[in-house]
């Protein structure tokens, strides 16, 4: 079975291989499937429930 990762802003899967992840300074680990996702959480700070294009929009 392919192990894959959720995107840590819109939750969408990232097949293996593809995405980036992030190393935080505290040892937490972030993986974004794209550039558009990891600019929204870290540069932007964006809720990802206020976001259209994410998975969470309009959940609380």
């Amino acid at each position: 079975m392919v192990r894959t990762h959720n995107c840590s802003f819109c939750g969408y899967d990232i097949p293996i291989g593809r995405g980036l992840m992030y190393v935080k300074r505290d040892g937490s680990i972030l993986h974004f499937c794209c550039n558009k996702c990891r600019k929204a959480m870290l540069d932007y700070k964006k809720n990802p429930r206020k976001t259209r294009w994410t998975k969470f929009y309009g959940k609380e």
